[in-house]
């Protein structure tokens, strides 16, 4: 025997309530992070207050590789022929917004940080410039998304301009490691990590906190999408049913 489905509106009680706890949780993350990091935790040696910053630009810049990489298996997933579904196709858009997001404060904090590191806002590092070019071509994306043409067609085109972009995430990543650059390299993924102690504990909340307000605006980005999805269906019905 097969329990009742739950009414429409009961399940988007539920799933309110769900995202308002991922938004508290959130909340209360990024206030702990800004705490640690103002306040509690101590200047760095040779940084000075300097450091602060990377409670800030690491975690930002992960949240803007997971959204971009999220875009590229959605879109993965929309081409395949048996899991093909508007939803990924949704999902996909959603992610890459926000990675956008992400990256746009990657580049702010870390030109802040070149300022006071460098004493530059802006050079043409490796790193540097292959994150401006990895914002720029999602940016791309999402305008080829505003195009217009059958849903259909236009969502596999997008994918896959979306799995093309995707392949500059590896290389921007691994930037320091294979060419001589300025930006610093891997703090955490070494052998003998550069940060210890209270340092480190709150960097690794930073990341929590970026994880939670990621998936906190992922949820309500899908969910815009899904409304212009209906928007587009429902107004495209009127037009036929006032031409008809």
């Amino acid at each position: 025997m097969t329990a009742p489905a739950l009414p429409a509106t009961s399940r988007r009680g539920t799933a309110n309530r769900s995202t308002r706890v991922l938004g508290g949780a959130a909340l209360l993350a990024v206030a702990a992070t800004a705490w640690l990091g103002l306040v509690a935790t101590p200047p760095d040696q040779v940084q000075g207050q300097l450091v602060r910053l990377i409670y800030l630009h690491p975690a930002a810049a992960t949240a803007c590789y997971v959204g971009f990489g999220l875009c590229c298996l959605s879109s993965l997933a929309y081409l395949w022929p048996r899991t093909r579904s508007r939803r990924w196709d949704r999902l996909a858009a959603s992610s890459a917004e926000v990675g956008v997001l992400f990256c746009v404060v990657t580049l702010v904090t870390g030109s802040i940080w070149g300022r006071g590191s460098w004493g530059v806002w802006w050079t043409w590092d490796a790193r540097l410039t292959l994150t401006a070019l990895l914002c720029a071509v999602f940016i791309g994306y999402l305008a080829l998304r505003r195009t217009g043409g059958e849903p259909e067609a236009r969502a596999k085109r997008s994918a896959v301009v979306a799995i093309v972009c995707a392949l500059l995430v590896p290389v921007d990543h691994e930037a320091t490691t294979w060419w001589t650059t300025l930006h610093q390299g891997n703090t955490l993924l070494r052998a003998n990590p550069t940060i210890h102690g209270s340092q480190l504990a709150t960097m690794l909340l930073s990341f929590v906190a970026a994880g939670l307000g990621f998936a906190w605006l992922l949820v309500h980005r899908y969910r815009v999408e899904v409304l212009e999805d209906r928007f587009e269906e429902e107004g495209f019905a009127v037009a036929i049913a006032e031409r008809r």
